[in-house]
């Protein structure tokens, strides 16, 4: 009994002053943000995603499950930049826990880590449902992503410092396979540049500065409005006067209103992996932008065959 006591206690204290069993509770309000923080994070890290690629980050319920997950968070991962402002304030006042609002270190806003493409000049409910401190969808830039991984490791070495070692080591492991993908990326991806694509909404935009893709119009008249008929049919002239390669739209976005501009146009509609989890395939942020270009590039050359866009 003695013996069993004493294995016991050792075997507590070591529990108690191991730091590699410490976890940190994260809760990641996109997929993208939970797949960087696994790869820098590992086994350190309790992660909980919000929302899934089938979604639309913009507007989710607020259910008792999330509370729960955010009262328990050490760190909150989002994108920020009024992209949750529907649904995440409501979850903060809810779950009351202090630690995670924003200003304070357990709240970790991406988008403020990089600089923000279409922050607008004026605000008005008339332009649609734009965001005043930029566009937030900026997962979409592996060059920015890299920026953000760099400033998510400094945060998780502030919360939990005792780990620091482990996490130096997974973010350089992370940085050196991720400079070399984003070469053999913009390799592969030169024939898109100066390809003319119709988005849905303007969730491509980082990815198209990335690759010196065109925005040939939008099937949304204004950001987060409907599709009109009339719009349609404005877009329609606009693209016979300078087509496009093709039509694009996110898996949490319907496809009617893409397949009603294709009719008219004989356009391809193309369903693009926007996140991680957007097809079996994509686990991870690097299989994601792996898809992302084999989908546009595959288009183009079949393009190629069948004649000029």
């Amino acid at each position: 009994m003695k013996k069993f006591i004493t294995l016991f206690s050792m075997s507590l204290l070591f529990l108690i002053s191991s730091p590699g069993n410490a976890s940190l509770n994260v809760f990641a309000c996109e997929p993208e943000w939970a797949s960087l923080a696994k790869e820098l994070g590992g086994d350190h890290l309790n992660i909980n995603t919000a929302t899934n690629a089938f979604q639309d980050p913009h507007h989710i319920e607020a259910r008792p499950s999330l509370i729960a997950k955010v009262r328990r968070a050490d760190l909150i991962i989002c994108s920020g930049a009024d992209l949750e402002i529907g649904w995440l304030p409501m979850l903060l006042r809810q779950a009351g826990n202090s630690k995670v609002l924003p200003g304070k270190t357990g709240y970790f806003e991406t988008a403020l880590e990089v600089t923000r493409l279409d922050i607008p000049t004026e605000i008005s409910r008339n332009l649609g449902d734009i965001h005043a401190a930029g566009n937030p969808h900026v997962h979409l830039d592996p060059r920015r992503l890299q920026v953000i991984a760099e400033s998510l490791l400094m945060r998780l070495i502030e919360i939990n410092p005792e780990n620091k070692s482990d996490y130096q080591k997974r973010y350089h492991h992370f940085k050196q396979r991720w400079q070399q993908a984003i070469s053999k990326w913009q390799d592969k991806a030169k024939v898109l540049n100066s390809a003319r694509i119709v988005i849905h909404h303007r969730d491509w935009v980082y990815l198209f500065d990335w690759l010196g893709i065109e925005i040939a119009g939008a099937l949304e008249p204004r950001p987060g409005l409907p599709t009109t008929a009339a719009h349609l049919f404005s877009l329609k002239k606009t693209l016979i006067e300078n087509p496009a390669l093709m039509i694009i739209h996110a898996p949490h976005q319907s496809p009617r209103a893409a397949k009603r501009l294709s009719a008219m146009l004989d356009l391809p509609v193309i369903e693009l992996p926007y996140t991680v989890g957007s097809t079996p395939q994509t686990q991870n942020l690097f299989d994601l932008f792996d898809a992302i270009l084999e989908t546009l590039i595959q288009e183009k050359l079949k393009k190629n065959i069948d004649g000029p866009a």
